[in-house]
């Protein structure tokens, strides 16, 4: 899987990673720990149509979620689903979330990787890699 890190844009809130990719933005939560036991790492992901260029396209969003293991990463959850575009600097609530129950509290790293394939739309392979955080919540 070839991905990229990608600087926030205009369009990122301060918790989200994203890239203006193709004429539209992919966005992600940073990993994220939940307050509701049990207690379980997620991270959503989305796209942004900003310039309003694919109205009726969908796109299939698929976010790895990710844990550190020495210089390699592992992937131990994913989601997939095909979605429209949210409005201009608001995430489509049904982009996939893929989630891991937390199997101990030892610190863990973490990042999502977010790929964004519009459906009938040629554009570009890159991925979003959101910042790295540590958790206490191992995989």
């Amino acid at each position: 899987m070839s991905v990229s890190v990608a600087a926030p844009s205009a369009y990122a809130a301060s918790e989200t990673t994203a890239s203006d990719i193709g004429g539209f933005v992919t966005g992600g939560d940073h990993v994220h720990v939940s307050s509701t036991p049990p207690a379980t790492a997620s991270a959503p992901g989305w796209w942004l149509d900003p310039l309003g260029k694919h109205k009726n396209v969908k796109a299939k969003v698929t976010i790895w979620l990710q844990t550190r293991h020495g210089h390699t990463w592992k992937t131990v959850a994913e989601g997939s689903k095909n979605v429209k575009a949210g409005a201009a600097r608001a995430p489509v609530p049904a982009a996939p979330t893929p989630a891991k129950t937390c199997e101990n509290r030892d610190k863990t790293q973490w990042r999502s990787v977010i790929d964004v394939d519009l459906i009938g739309v040629a554009d570009s392979p890159e991925k979003v890699v959101t910042k790295t955080v540590t958790l206490s919540c191992g995989a």
